[in-house]
C-alpha cells in the first residue's frame, strides 16, 4: 500500500505515545508504524518529490506537529515529545480515526490555522474562537482540503509550475531555426560540464564535408575526447526512427569517434533506441521532454524568478 498521509498517521502516533512512559522521539516510530501499514522496502525508503525528507518520517514529524498545535502532545524537550492529558483524554474516546477537521474544535489550533494562513506583515486583529460545527465553512485554505504535509504541497507546486513551463519551452524550442536549435544544443552540453563548460570547447559543424553532424565538442583541450552531436528539430509525431540512429552512428564511425549525443525536439520510436542500444558505439538519445527538463535543471533557456526558502531548526545551535 502507499505511505499513509499525514492525517492517518495521528492516531496512531498518540496511540504509540500512550504506551510510553518517557518523553521520544518522532523518529523512533518509523519502523512500527511501517509495520502496521504494511509497507514494502521500496515504500519506507521513497523520499520527498525533491528528493530531500523521508517520505514517511517527512508525514510523521507533520503528523507530530498538528496534535502538538492542538495540544494533545506536548515537548518537553527539544526533539522529543509525549502524550497530554488531553490526548489521552481523546484516546478514551475510542475515535476510529483523528484528522484536522477533528482538530478544529480546539481553540489553540484554530488559532494557529488563523495566524498560518495570514499573510506575512499583516497585523494579528483579535480572534474569536468559535465551536466546531459540521455545517461550519471551513477557511478558503484548509489543512484538511488537502493530504499532502506543507513541504508536500510545495514540492507539488513547484512541479506543476516547472510542467508547465516544459510544455511552454517545448513550443518555443520547435519554433527556432534549426540553425539556433543546434546552438541551444550545444549551450545546453557545455552548461552541464561537457568540455569543461568552456565555449571554445565546442563548435557547430553541418556544413560539406562534416558527414552530417550538426556540433562537436572537444572533452579536452587537445580534442583527443570529443563528443559529437546530432539535432532534429521536429515536430511532434515526427519521431526519429532506426534510420536516423544507423546513419549517425555511420557517422561516428567516419570521424572515428566513440561517443555522440542525438538530441530530438519530438521522440524516439522504440526501434531507434534499440538501435541505439545495440550500436558499437556509445550513442544517448534525449527527446524533447528530457531535453526540456536538462534546459530547466541547468538554467538554459530560463531564469530564475523567486527563490523561496524553506527554514528549519538548528538542532546545534539549541545543543
Amino acid at each position: 500500500m502507499p505511505v499513509p498521509d499525514y492525517q492517518s498517521l495521528m492516531l496512531p502516533l498518540l496511540q504509540r505515545l500512550a504506551a510510553e512512559t518517557k518523553p521520544v522521539a518522532v523518529r523512533q516510530y518509523l519502523d512500527s508504524v511501517a509495520d502496521a501499514f504494511g509497507l514494502s522496502e521500496d515504500e519506507r525508503a521513497e523520499r520527498l518529490p525533491s528528493g530531500g525528507e523521508n517520505l514517511l518520517l517527512n508525514r510523521l514529524a507533520w503528523a507530530r506537529t498538528y496534535l502538538g498545535k492542538a495540544g494533545l502532545l506536548t515537548s518537553p524537550r527539544h526533539g522529543q515529545i509525549e502524550i497530554s492529558s488531553r490526548g489521552r483524554e481523546v484516546l478514551s474516546k475510542n475515535l476510529p480515526a483523528i484528522d484536522v477537521r477533528f482538530l478544529r474544535q480546539f481553540p489553540e489550533f484554530q488559532e494557529w490555522i488563523v495566524r498560518s494562513q495570514r499573510p506575512k506583515g499583516v497585523k494579528e486583529p483579535a480572534i474569536e474562537v468559535v465551536a466546531s460545527d459540521k455545517s461550519e465553512e471551513p477557511p478558503s485554505v484548509d489543512p484538511a482540503d488537502d493530504e499532502g504535509t506543507p513541504r508536500e504541497r510545495i514540492d507539488a507546486a513547484k512541479q506543476e509550475i516547472e510542467t508547465a513551463l516544459q510544455e511552454d519551452l517545448l513550443q518555443r524550442v520547435r519554433a527556432m531555426a534549426a540553425s539556433d536549435f543546434e546552438d541551444s544544443i550545444l549551450r545546453l552540453l557545455l552548461a552541464m560540464g561537457y568540455g569543461q563548460g568552456l565555449d571554445e570547447m565546442a563548435r557547430a559543424l553541418g556544413g560539406s564535408g562534416d558527414g552530417g553532424m550538426d556540433g562537436v565538442i572537444h572533452q579536452d583541450p587537445l580534442g583527443l575526447e570529443r563528443v559529437y552531436i546530432q539535432a532534429k528539430r521536429w515536430k511532434e509525431g515526427n519521431n526519429v526512427g532506426p534510420h536516423e540512429i544507423r546513419d549517425f552512428v555511420g557517422a561516428l564511425n567516419i570521424h572515428r569517434a566513440n561517443k555522440g549525443v542525438f538530441v530530438t525536439a519530438s521522440q524516439f520510436t522504440g526501434e531507434a533506441n534499440k538501435a541505439a542500444n545495440n550500436s558499437t558505439v556509445q550513442v544517448v538519445l534525449i527527446d524533447g521532454r528530457q531535453l526540456t527538463e536538462l534546459m530547466i535543471r541547468y538554467k538554459v533557456g530560463v531564469l530564475v524568478r523567486d527563490v523561496i526558502e524553506i527554514k528549519a531548526v538548528d538542532e546545534g545551535f539549541f545543543e
